[in-house]
C-alpha cells in the first residue's frame, strides 16, 4: 500500500494549513490556561451567589475582586459564511466562529460569559467555549457594542454586571460603587459649583440596591419654584453626562431635593 499523505501540504511536501502554509516553525500562542479543567471557581461562585441574595456595596465589591481575576469561559458558535443552494437543500460549504451577544427587548446587548464548563452546556451544549481574561471579555463586549456582561445566563446564581463594571473590567482597573468613588465625587462637585442656589451636595447609593443608581441631593435656597428646581438638577446632569469618563463609572442617575439647613 501507498503510505498516506497529509491531507495538506505545501510545494516542499511539508505538512501544511489548510491555506498551504507550512506548520513547521509555527507556534500556538498560550493564553495562560493551559492547566484549566474548565471548573468554577468555587470562591467566586459563593460571591455570585451572595450578591443574588442581599445585593449591595460589599458583595458586589466582593463580586468585581474575584471576577477581575477569574478565568472566563466566553462563548462561540459556527455561522454559516457561505451557502450552497443549487440543490434540494442548502448547505453550508463554510463556517466562521463568532461569538455569541444576547439582545434584550429594549434593544441592549449583553456578552455572556461563563464560570465553568458545566455552567456553558447548561445554556448551549453546542456552543464552544473560549477561555479568557475578564479584561479581554470586557474589551470583546465593547467592540461588540455591548453594554453589559451576563455571567452564568441559565444558573440560580446568574449576575448582570453593569456598564461601569464592565468598563472597570475593560480598563483593569477596581471598580467602585459609583457613590464611593473619588473621580464620580470630584466630578459631581464641579457640576454643582456653578449653581449659587445649591449651598450643599452629598452622594448616596439609589434605590433599589444593586442597580447601580447614583443619588445625588442637592441642598437647596429657599423660594425657588419646580420649574427653578427642574432646570438646576438638569444643568447639573449635563455637566456631569459631558466626561465619558464619569459616565462610564455611573449606571444610573437621580437627583433628591431638601432645603438648606
Amino acid at each position: 500500500m501507498t503510505p498516506a499523505t497529509p491531507a495538506h501540504h505545501d510545494e516542499s511536501g511539508r505538512p501544511a494549513d489548510s491555506a498551504g502554509q507550512a506548520w513547521e516553525g509555527k507556534s500556538i500562542p498560550s493564553h495562560g490556561f493551559s492547566g484549566d479543567t474548565g471548573e468554577a471557581d468555587q470562591t467566586l461562585v459563593r460571591a455570585l451567589v451572595a450578591a443574588n441574595e442581599a445585593p449591595g456595596d460589599e458583595a458586589e465589591l466582593a463580586v468585581m475582586e474575584k471576577v477581575a481575576r477569574a478565568r472566563w469561559l466566553v462563548p462561540v458558535v459556527a455561522v454559516a459564511a457561505e451557502v450552497d443552494d443549487s440543490g434540494a437543500h442548502a448547505v453550508d460549504t463554510r463556517s466562521d466562529m463568532a461569538a455569541v451577544t444576547l439582545t434584550s427587548p429594549d434593544g441592549s446587548r449583553a456578552l455572556p460569559m461563563f464560570t465553568s464548563l458545566e455552567s456553558l452546556a447548561a445554556w448551549d451544549p453546542t456552543a464552544r467555549p473560549v477561555p479568557v481574561a475578564a479584561a479581554s471579555a470586557a474589551q470583546a463586549a465593547i467592540s461588540e457594542e455591548c453594554q453589559v456582561l451576563l455571567v452564568d445566563v441559565a444558573s440560580p446564581h446568574a449576575v448582570v454586571l453593569r456598564p461601569s463594571m464592565l468598563w472597570a473590567l475593560a480598563q483593569e482597573r477596581a471598580w467602585e460603587p459609583s457613590h464611593r468613588d473619588a473621580h464620580v465625587a470630584a466630578a459631581v462637585r464641579r457640576a454643582v459649583e456653578p449653581e449659587p442656589q445649591v449651598s450643599a451636595h452629598r452622594l448616596e447609593a439609589g434605590e433599589p440596591a444593586g442597580a447601580g443608581v447614583l443619588r445625588v441631593v442637592l441642598e437647596l435656597h429657599p423660594g425657588l419654584d419646580a420649574e427653578q428646581l427642574g432646570a438646576i438638577a438638569t444643568r447639573i446632569g449635563e455637566r456631569i453626562a459631558t466626561d465619558g469618563e464619569t459616565r462610564a463609572r455611573i449606571d444610573a442617575l437621580t437627583f433628591a431635593l431638601e432645603a438648606a439647613r
